[in-house]
This record gives C-alpha cells, structure tokens and sequence, in this order.
C-alpha cells in the first residue's frame, strides 16, 4: 500500500527484513515510512509560447500613450489647453493603479483564465481607446475614455507577466526581460505611427492603435494556454502596508524604485515637448518629432536588455544604481542641451532614454526578491500603486511649474527622483559590494 505526493511516493516498509511468506506486523511501531524520490517530468516548451507572449504584450500595451501621440491634433480640434497634457497622461496613470488594486482584491486573475482575462481587457481597453474618437468631445471626456483605458490595462501588463510565470520556471527572468522591452517598445508604438503616417487623420492612429491591440489579444488567447507552472497568488492583504516597509532592504531597493518613477513616465511624457523645445531654440536641423518620440522611448528596450546582461557580473542592485545615476546626470545636464547641436541634443535624448527605464526590471526584481515572503503579491501591488502615484504627482508638478519656469529648467524637477532613489539605494549597494 502507498500514497502519492508532489515530492516522490512514499512506500511503507517494515523496520525488519521480512522472511519469505511472513506477514508483516501491524503494530504501528513496526512500521516507517520511506520516501523515495520521483524524478520531475520536464515539460517541453513550444518554441511559439515567448514570442507570442511578447508580441501580444507589445500590442496590448499600445494604447498607454496612444492620446500622447495625437495630443496636438487634438489641440487643434477641440481647443485644449496646455495642461491637456497632464490631465490626459495622468488620468491613464490614475485608471491603471485603480485597475491593479480591484483586480487584487477581488483576485480575478484567481478566480478566472489569464488568458481570457487578457483577452477580455485587451478587448474592452482597445474600445475604450477608439473611444477618444467615436465619443469624446473635448477634454474631460478625452480624461473618462483614458482613465477607462488605463483600468483595463491593469489586466493587460501584469496578467501578461503571470501567463509567462505559468511558462516558464527556471528562465523566468529572461522572459521578463522581453516582456518589460516589449511593453517600452508599445509605449512608444503610437509614436511610430504618427510618423509613418503623416498624411493620415489623428482618428486613423487611434483606431490602427485599438485594432493592433485587439488583435494581440486574440494572438494571446489562440496560442498561448495556461501554463504548466500556473498557481494561485496569495489574497491581497492591505494591512501588508504596515509591515513590508519595515525590513530594511525592502525599504531601500521601494525607495529606489520610488525615485525611478517620479522620473520615468514624466520623461515620456515630455519627450515631444523637449523635441518642440529644441526645434524652437532656432539651432535644429529639421527633426521628425514623432519618429524620435519612438527612438528615444524606444531606445529603453536597450538599457532593459544591457542591464540585465550585466547584473550576472554586477548584481541588480548595482546596475539599477548606476541607470539611475546615468538618467539623474540627464536631468542635471538638461537645462543646457537644447540650444546645442541637434545630432549631440539627439544622442543625449537616446541616452536619456536608454537609462530612464533600463532600471525599470532591476527594481523589479530587487522588490520580489526583498518582500516579505508571505507578503510577495500584496508587497508587490501596494508598491506599484504607490509608484504610479508618484508618476501623477510629478507629471501634476512639471505641468504647473510649467507656468512660472522657463521650460528648459524645467526637467531639473526630475533631479528629484534620481538622488532621492540613490540615496535610498545605499544599503543594497553597500551590501553587495560586501559580498563582492
């Protein structure tokens, strides 16, 4: 007689070698259990699972800054004022940190598919998207269709992140890597389409932008089933708040990632408005503002992909330091590149631009790794939230010191985040080179 578990078999066998024909005794003293390993089966991955995941991430993640890349037809048609940007960006901002707490707190990703939830949302946030053009008409219905937009993306990049868990076990941050580069990649997505298509009406970026986001969806749902390594998170826990924040390495690398924040999206968000600044200056050769949105954002997915090749030598706490210490010396040296050449103003944004986010997955992998382990996924969530909190803080900050600062002091605001980070990232350093 045997039972089964999910370490091996477990055979019971008597304490005595038993003669030919005895009986075994059934005295529970003569008795012990054995446990004899059962070698796991390996699951053979389909080699389409991680393009497929990351393409359909890359299309889902489209719509973020689809308003930001047709702002400015906007403007023209209905009016708005300068601030639009904020509202807008902020309100995306505002919907994807409402999304992520009800879909812990109600643990839909739990309850049903990530496949389908991702389906579903990718769905709902590509109408909500074709929204701003079916039925805004003006700026506090462009807010409602891209604060709904942000809502649904919640179920878009972090469900998208626990399909490739259900995936993939041991090569887990590999894949991470593709998701965060493919997630930079459709941020700055509308961007590309604006410049490919000049000649066509604002309306045509949003809708192209809504359909290639559904139809990652469906990518997602046809190709890629639940993995063999799915598992149910732990329920949400908000009274996690009151304790995460008191270990000291969790503390430091949160901070860090605070830092990161105050400065990553603000970034992309102005990155047109510090192209328009540099054409204004009157020393720029002609510059396709949309194209280098993209290439600037886009350029992240290099600091993603470098940086996590060099934490194998360096330790992510180290590498996140030194991409922040790079992207704070930017903010630093900003005020005094705008009237320079536009190839040296041009390389500049690139390298601003490869080191603002580069950090991103470093700071990511510093927090699972520090939260309390019976705390991961509540310690995880209410650190996102706060994160992009801080995002709108700052965007709202830049916006109204707009006003009263010449626009090319403006970025030194952004210094804030970078030293704030650094500082709190001491520890870890101090620690790993320790270790080293």
């Amino acid at each position: 007689m045997c039972t089964t578990t999910a370490g091996g078999r477990w055979l019971r066998s008597a304490t005595r070698p038993l003669r030919r024909r005895q009986r075994p005794s059934i005295k529970a003293s003569s008795r012990r259990w054995v446990k004899i390993p059962i070698p796991s089966t390996t699951v053979k991955l389909p080699r389409h699972i991680l393009p497929a995941i990351v393409f359909s991430q890359f299309t889902g993640a489209s719509p973020w800054f689809a308003g930001n890349a047709v702002l400015s037809d906007l403007q023209t048609l209905w009016g708005l004022p300068p601030d639009a940007l904020a509202y807008m960006t902020s309100s995306v901002q505002l919907g994807f940190i409402s999304g992520t707490l009800v879909f812990a707190v109600m643990a839909i990703s739990d309850i049903f598919s990530p496949r389908k939830i991702f389906l579903i949302c990718t769905l709902l946030g590509a109408f909500c998207n074709a929204g701003v053009y079916l039925f805004a008409e003006g700026l506090w219905s462009l807010v409602v269709f891209r604060f709904l937009t942000g809502f649904f993306l919640a179920g878009i990049y972090p469900i998208g992140m626990k399909i490739a868990a259900g995936w993939y076990q041991r090569d887990l941050g590999k894949a991470m890597g593709f998701l965060l580069g493919a997630l930079v990649l459709g941020t700055a997505f509308p961007h590309l389409l604006k410049a490919l298509g000049h000649s066509l009406p604002w309306s045509s970026v949003i809708l192209s932008v809504s359909a290639i986001a559904a139809f990652g969806g469906f990518v997602m749902y046809a190709l890629v089933p639940d993995g063999p390594y799915l598992t149910k998170g732990a329920k949400f826990d908000p009274t996690a708040l009151k304790v995460i924040f008191q270990s000291k390495n969790f503390r430091s690398s949160a901070y860090g990632y605070f830092g990161h924040m105050w400065e990553l999206y603000t970034f992309w968000a102005f990155v047109p408005v510090m192209l328009a600044i540099h054409i204004g200056s009157g020393t720029a050769v002609s510059i396709d503002i949309p194209l280098w949105a993209f290439l600037v954002i886009g350029a992240g997915v290099i600091g993603c992909v470098a940086g996590g090749l060099l934490t194998g030598k360096f330790g992510s706490a180290r590498v996140a330091s030194a991409q922040l210490g790079i992207s704070g010396i930017c903010c630093m040296l900003s005020p005094f590149v705008f009237s320079m050449p536009s190839p040296i103003f041009l390389l500049f944004l690139l390298i601003w631009g490869t080191t603002v986010v580069g950090d991103s997955p470093q700071f990511s992998t510093l927090n699972a790794l520090y939260a309390p382990k019976e705390l991961v996924g509540s310690a995880l969530t209410i650190v996102n939230c706060i994160g992009f909190s801080i995002t709108i803080i700052s965007i709202q900050l830049l916006t109204y010191a707009s006003h009263f600062i010449e626009i090319r002091w403006l970025f030194l605001l952004l210094t804030i985040g970078p030293a704030a980070g650094l500082f709190a990232m001491r520890p870890l350093i101090g620690a790993q080179a320790a270790r080293t």
